[in-house]
Parts: structure tokens; C-alpha cells; sequence
């Protein structure tokens, strides 16, 4: 997912309210993600990969240990505050994350084989922020999401977690969640704004490497 435009640990443990601590040593676990990793271009809208459902993560090894690690360092060149795998054209239901709650606190983790739990009527409240995506670069359009979302998967050693948001967070979660599925935002946009998107898309050349759609 793509930070909206300004205009003016690996062994992370559940915490007592059976969610994950995704906050403590933040900075410290995200650089050394990204120090071991090797930054990849961005897949872009039209890549087969962006556009089906990925396949499970069923082995938790070194080599998906360096995907995560190549994500943060993506992500990282991108400036963006989440990671879809099929993003870095890689066919795996994982993602990352270094995103700040609307309260500014920070987030950094990974989430494999994540699903999105639905949100219970009673705490569905609908923000209609911007969104953008890394996989649609210089784009944004409104798009109405819940403020809270809560995602259960399993971390990079195949232990189970659920990460809970609010605002941009939940945001985030939803929106990277959806990739793994298959989903771009703009794909639930109308079909006005979709073009929209993709128009603003065109008129502007992306701020970090990306693979050419042949």
C-alpha cells in the first residue's frame, strides 16, 4: 500500500489481549529486515500475478525468511507503508507491513496465509479516506473501508497471530489482505474512478523501479 500524498520482532509474541505486539523495537526490527533483504521492482496493474488468488505458504523456511527480508527492503525503496508478495511478482499469500495507527503509532510485521475477519455490524464505522497503491503508481481515489480490521495468519515460523488495526492501519490490513486474494483497491472503485485512477496512473512516471507490463 502506498503512503498518502502530504499536501501542505521475527519472534513476535502475542500479547495478554490475544493480539500480536507488532509495536515494541519497531524501528529496530524493520531495519534489520530490510538490511538483510534486496529491494525487487514493483509488479504493476496488469502482471497476471496481481490479478488471481495466491497459493498458501506451507513451508516456513530460510527461503521465505529472505522473501519477508527482500519485502521490507522493497517496500522500503517504494516508501510504502505495506507488501503484498505478488507485488514483487512472487506467488504467496504473505505480507508485511511498517504503517502508522491514526494515533501515530507505528506497526512493522509480517502476516502469512492472512484472513480477514468480518467486522461485526456494531463496530462497522466507514472511512472514506484516499488510497493508493504501490502497484498503481501516483493514483489515489477515495475508497470506503472499515476503521477496524482484525486479520488471523501465521508469522514467519508458521506460529499462528492475529493483528488488529484502527484507521490507516486497518486500512492497511484490508488492503494487503486483498492483494493476497487477488484484489487491487481499484478494482472496488466504480468503474468511473477505476479509469480515473488509471489515468493518473499514466500521466505520472513512478517514484521507484517497477517490471513493465509486456
Amino acid at each position: 500500500m502506498a503512503q498518502q500524498p502530504v499536501f501542505d520482532q521475527d519472534d513476535e509474541q502475542q500479547v495478554n489481549d490475544g493480539f500480536v505486539d507488532d509495536i515494541t523495537d519497531a524501528d529496530a526490527r524493520e531495519k534489520a529486515h530490510r538490511e538483510r533483504g534486496t529491494s525487487r521492482p514493483i509488479t504493476v496493474v496488469g502482471n497476471p500475478v496481481l490479478h488471481k488468488e495466491c497459493k498458501d505458504v506451507t513451508e516456513f523456511d530460510d527461503k521465505l525468511a529472505q522473501l519477508i527480508d527482500d519485502m521490507f527492503a522493497s517496500q522500503r525503496t517504494a516508501e510504502g507503508v505495506g507488501l503484498a508478495a505478488n507485488q514483487i511478482g512472487v506467488d504467496l499469500k504473505v505480507f508485511v507491513y511498517d504503517c502508522m495507527d491514526d494515533e501515530g503509532v507505528r506497526h512493522v510485521g509480517a502476516v502469512c496465509n492472512p484472513v480477514l475477519e468480518e467486522v461485526p455490524v456494531e463496530r462497522r464505522v466507514l472511512d472514506d479516506s484516499n488510497e493508493g497503491c504501490l502497484s498503481v503508481p501516483g493514483a489515489y481515489a477515495p475508497l470506503a473501508r472499515p476503521d477496524y480490521a482484525v486479520v488471523r495468519g501465521q508469522d514467519a515460523q508458521g506460529n499462528p497471530i492475529t493483528v488488529r488495526g484502527t484507521g490507516y492501519f486497518a486500512r492497511c490490513l484490508q488492503h494487503e489482505t486483498d492483494h493476497l486474494y487477488g484484489y487491487l483497491y481499484i478494482d472496488r472503485l466504480s468503474k468511473r474512478d477505476r479509469k480515473d485512477a488509471l489515468k493518473q496512473m499514466a500521466e505520472r512516471e513512478p517514484r521507484y523501479p517497477v517490471v513493465a507490463n509486456d
